[in-house]
């Protein structure tokens, strides 16, 4: 019996619904503008709870109205574990429950087809990410410096950051996830290697910042706790690995100015208000300094949109996985989309491919 005989899955159907932003009465109207007959928000209810099956033309209804094809929401075994692990964010207090719930939703649906595209090109390559204990001994400071070292980084300023991450096995994704409130989220699942999802509404001149406190916490934090202790830790971790204090004191020698943290932002690829934070926790500028700094960036509008453009940072791999797969190996798009679980217009989108292969960083995708 194939699974769409046996009908949708109502875990997956409200993983499916999340990931939209959806609530169960839009999917109801959904559904009724789709179909020949009124759905109820209470049919929809008792769906997601087991209590009724999703099957034949209801299913494709179904399917229609979250626009994923239906053998998704059909997902038995796999499914269970989807959300094992330590999911890490980098967020602002005032981001909702539903908010966080979608973005929760499309990080488990994203390991779904991370995990179906690896493993129709065997890709299972092994990672370099491990887990590195801090204490009152080894600092955040230290496992970053370790980790640099043991991902054989040169001095100074890391010139790539996303094809760092996944030449040592990560992956990163880039995903519109409906907020501002919100600039990254990671998890590392059992058995997976670690997935950064990045949103694509947060400002240029933070990402690299929000990339790299995720991997201070996928790094650090294997277990749930305190967090503004585990938030701090990351923050520290990721000023160090961006910004090596043995590097960067050199460029802040003599205190710093707006016009050099524009000069330094371009240099070290970080917003100009991390290295102001950076200049005072390394003793470059005064408590007093800082804090004038911040004020005179506030009036000026940086707070919101600092100047001095930065060339963003795009992923490769998995989009060259999906290039493998229909140019090397035979695949149609509708097939590779079907293999992962999506409708082939929001493939393309997400993962476009290219018969040239353009460079991680230089060329947007």
């Amino acid at each position: 019996m194939s699974d769409n005989a046996k009908g949708a899955t109502p875990t997956m159907l409200v993983l499916a619904r999340e990931s939209r932003g959806m609530t169960q009465a839009e999917v109801a109207a959904a559904m009724s503008s789709a179909g020949e007959t009124a759905v109820s928000q209470g049919y929809v209810s008792r769906a997601e709870a087991g209590r009724l099956a999703v099957n034949g033309e209801r299913l494709e209804l179904y399917a229609k109205a979250l626009r994923y094809p239906s053998h998704l929401l059909c997902t038995g075994g796999e499914v269970h574990g989807i959300g094992v692990g330590l999911v890490h964010h980098r967020k602002r207090a005032s981001l909702g429950a539903q908010a966080l719930r979608r973005i929760h939703a499309e990080l488990a649906l994203s390991r779904l087809h991370v995990r179906a595209l690896v493993v129709a090109v065997a890709d299972e390559q092994p990672h370099r990410f491990r887990h590195l204990e801090v204490d009152d001994l080894d600092t955040p400071a230290d496992a970053a410096s370790t980790l640099r070292k043991e991902w054989e980084l040169p001095p100074g300023p890391v010139a790539h950051l996303v094809e760092v991450i996944e030449r040592v096995g990560g992956f990163v994704l880039i995903r519109d996830l409906g907020t501002r409130e919100l600039d990254a989220v990671s998890q590392w699942a059992i058995g997976e290697a670690p997935l950064f999802l990045l949103n694509q509404q947060a400002p240029t001149d933070r990402f690299r910042w929000s990339l790299t406190h995720e991997l201070g916490h996928i790094a650090m934090h294997t277990e749930p706790g305190p967090s503004s202790v585990q938030e701090r830790q990351a923050d520290e971790f990721a000023s160090e690995f961006l910004m090596p204090a043995s590097n960067i004191r050199a460029g802040l020698r003599g205190g710093v100015d707006l016009n050099k943290l524009l000069s330094l932002k371009q240099q070290w690829g970080v917003s100009m208000a991390a290295l102001a934070r950076r200049a005072q926790n390394l003793g470059a500028i005064t408590d007093w300094q800082y804090r004038n700094l911040m004020i005179e960036m506030s009036a000026l509008g940086y707070r919101t949109q600092e100047p001095g453009a930065m060339a963003p940072e795009r992923p490769r791999r998995l989009r060259m996985i999906v290039t493998h797969l229909e140019h090397d190996l035979g695949y149609s798009f509708e097939q590779i989309a079907d293999l992962v679980g999506l409708v082939p217009d929001e493939l393309r989108s997400l993962y476009p491919t290219s018969s040239v292969c353009v460079d991680n960083n230089r060329e947007a995708t």
